[in-house]
């Protein structure tokens, strides 16, 4: 049988990724052969695998579709979700930029280097960071720069930089930068303290912007002139490192990051809903989740702590920057935070609008959770309910839903500003507008409360 060829890989010759019987497989390319059989040889792959910064692969005896250009076939591991930097918190993206400067240090000791330093070539695995681009890696040549630092810079420094000093919402400039924010534009947004002194923003941001303007009007590559010694290039990437490890971003100032400290909840009404949701997803047993409006976790870890891969995504990254830490911390598994507008999921971008999926495009799933979510869409976004439970239908077989009434303290907040235009949002609306696509398995109402928590089935 054919292959697909996977939309997201076609910049590199050294070879792309394709399913053939829904598989994922990578071929390398003879053109890679050298660097390919240096990586193995050097013990740099075993190394990076065996600390958990690379994807592990086997190599297989699938046969390729353009033999004369393939060296080999190898299967690599799978990650179960896919994410792009724009989705990330703060610290996901730093963790991010730190484990790839540290990949790169480790390949110029086994005489290598990163031929890019893109972030779409890491993804995060139960709550680390990992490189999921086996063909990234080049023999190092002496004397050469490294060809990835502007892109480095682009991917990484730039937004962490401009969130640190600016402004949290400096992230979604990624998503329509798809290689990384222009270095002109950060050192033109970024406070002027950053120019002075001998910190490394004023090295690798306004100095580094300087003088790609300055290659740029001579129409001569940066990369030609620049020469550079082994350990010149590791006290760059040493640089780099100190750098971005300087740069913070607090979580807090948000509207939601703080929810469950400010709702109306008592912890035994917490605790309730905690045991009916997890009833729920065992009586269930999905193998995927998503979690929407997933706040910091909370209601996550009772699918995650039961084994379920759960997406954990929130508007608010604040919320998304706690819940990421707190993963971390605790070392937690099958679970995977990130800052996801459910009124504005990210959408399918790049070459073709094909090169990255969009969020839809990511599933289906085997459940959905929606927890002190619908009101939220219908009432502040204006969102219909049917429409709701239509989105809901097309990524998941099953979902888990609390509808908050109008009399709930929550709720009327959000009335307090608005017209109530809303008649329709009763508990029998709701159920009115689900029934058509989903049957209502079991419902219960949670103590304490006038909220009421649905498992649905689609139909």
């Amino acid at each position: 049988m054919s292959e697909t060829r996977v939309h997201s890989s076609f910049r590199d010759p050294s070879g792309y990724l394709f399913t053939r019987n829904g598989i994922l497989f990578r071929q390398v390319n003879q053109s890679y052969k050298k660097a390919f059989d240096t990586l193995i040889s050097s013990g740099l792959y075993d190394e990076l695998v065996k600390q958990g910064s690379l994807i592990s692969h086997k190599e297989v005896d699938t046969k390729p579709d353009n033999s004369d250009k393939a060296y080999k076939i190898i299967q690599p591991d799978l990650v179960p979700f896919i994410s792009y930097p724009y989705e990330w918190s703060f610290s996901q993206l730093k963790d991010a930029a730190l484990l790839t400067l540290e990949i790169n240090k480790l390949a110029l000791n086994k005489g290598m280097i990163l031929k890019d330093a893109s972030a779409y070539n890491i993804q995060f695995l139960d709550g680390k960071p990992v490189m999921i681009d086996t063909l990234s890696f080049d023999i190092y040549r002496k004397g050469n720069a490294w060809d990835g630092y502007r892109q480095f810079c682009q991917h990484f420094l730039a937004p962490l930089a401009l969130v640190s000093f600016v402004d949290i919402r400096f992230m979604q400039m990624l998503k329509n930068y798809i290689d990384g924010i222009p270095l002109d534009l950060a050192s033109r947004l970024l406070p002027a303290k950053t120019r002075f002194g001998l910190s490394g923003l004023s090295v690798h941001i306004h100095l580094h912007a300087r003088v790609q303007q300055q290659f740029a009007a001579k129409q001569t590559p940066q990369t030609e002139s620049v020469r550079l010694t082994k350990e010149a290039l590791l006290n760059l990437l040493d640089g780099l490192a100190k750098t971005i490890q300087k740069l913070e971003w607090q979580p807090k100032g948000t509207e939601w990051g703080d929810y469950y400290s400010a709702t109306n909840y008592s912890d035994e009404s917490l605790r309730l809903k905690g045991e009916i949701v997890g009833a729920f997803i065992e009586r269930v047993s999905p193998s995927t989740a998503w979690d929407l409006g997933a706040n910091n976790g909370l209601f996550s870890r009772e699918a995650s702590k039961r084994g379920v891969f759960t997406v954990a995504s929130d508007i608010d990254p604040a919320a998304v920057e706690k819940n990421y830490l707190a993963m971390r911390s605790q070392h937690e598994k099958n679970m995977l935070p990130l800052v996801v507008d459910l009124t504005n999921p990210s959408p399918a971008i790049g070459w073709a609008n094909q090169e990255r999926d969009s969020f839809g495009q990511r599933g289906p799933v085997d459940m959905v959770l929606a927890l002190a979510l619908i009101h939220h869409l219908a009432i502040s976004n204006n969102l219909p309910l049917k429409s709701i439970a239509k989105f809901f239908a097309s990524v998941a077989k099953w979902a888990v839903v609390e509808f908050v009434p109008k009399s709930d303290s929550q709720v009327k907040r959000l009335l307090s500003t608005r017209k109530d235009i809303f008649d329709a949002f009763t508990e029998i609306g709701f159920e009115e507008a689900f029934k058509e696509l989903f049957e209502i398995v079991e419902k219960k109402k949670l103590s304490g409360s006038e909220r009421t928590i649905y498992l649905l089935r689609k139909r």
